[in-house]
């Protein structure tokens, strides 16, 4: 798998990971990598069947997708890194710190969860985007991204990166998303996890982040005022400030 990619910062920086939604590219991060290119060399990526990077053509898991991070990674002899997923990024985070605990030094975790509800919402979904287009959708997943304070204009933005997502693309990753469950694993995670939730998030429910606080030893919890599921990006100063505070006790370490 080719996974098309961007790095910023400083070479020779410690490397941060940034890993995307379903349904965005990696343009996701914009607002958030000047917080952290100082210090870090920041490495973005766009998910298979999103962005510039080609649709699968089989079945895949997210496990898969970590692999992608890891493969990308070797490419580019990059060894150990923090990682930072937003939803499925993630989910992709998880699966990367119980899976390859060598190569992740510090977790966040944001606007995710162990489960994204049950498989058939997943499944139906999938369908309705290979029949109908991203368009179909559209409207019920920005309601999800944003609060209604969101400028107009910024969610025409977001409106025009999920319509530039492949449908089938975003259809497989639906299918990957119906096949994920890791509430039995997330013990085993070992890096030093922060995870961060939109106080109006209406995908990650309080027990969802419940799960991953308690469940993850010594997990850390940061709550966004004002945000929805992108909290990213409808607080980005208040997201890069929780992100570069759990980051520096990296540095302090």
């Amino acid at each position: 798998m080719k996974v098309h990619h961007r790095l910023d910062g400083p070479d020779g920086a410690p490397v941060l990971v940034l890993a995307n939604s379903l349904g965005t590219g990696l343009e996701l991060w914009s607002r958030n990598v000047p917080h952290w290119q100082g210090s870090f060399r920041i490495l973005r990526y766009d998910l298979r069947g999103h962005g510039a990077t080609p649709v699968s053509p089989a079945p895949f898991r997210v496990d898969d997708l970590g692999r992608d991070v890891l493969e990308l990674l070797d490419e580019l002899g990059i060894g150990r890194v923090s990682f930072c997923g937003l939803s499925l990024g993630g989910a992709i985070g998880q699966w990367l710190a119980a899976n390859e605990p060598g190569r992740i030094d510090r977790l966040v975790l944001a606007c995710t969860t162990a489960r994204f509800g049950e498989p058939e919402q997943w499944l139906e979904r999938a369908g309705k985007v290979r029949a109908d287009g991203l368009e179909s959708i559209a409207d019920s997943v920005l309601a999800r991204w944003f609060t209604a304070a969101m400028a107009d204009e910024d969610v025409a933005a977001y409106r025009q990166m999920l319509l530039g997502t492949p449908a089938e693309g975003y259809a497989a990753v639906c299918e990957a998303l119906a096949r994920w469950d890791f509430r039995n694993r997330v013990g085993e995670i070992r890096a030093p996890t922060l995870v961060v939730v939109g106080a109006a998030d209406p995908v990650t429910a309080p027990p969802d982040i419940e799960l991953l606080v308690e469940g993850i030893p010594d997990a850390r919890l940061a709550v966004l005022a004002g945000a929805a599921h992108l909290a990213n990006v409808e607080r980005p100063d208040a997201f890069g400030a929780a992100v570069s505070e759990h980051l520096a006790l990296q540095e302090a370490a």
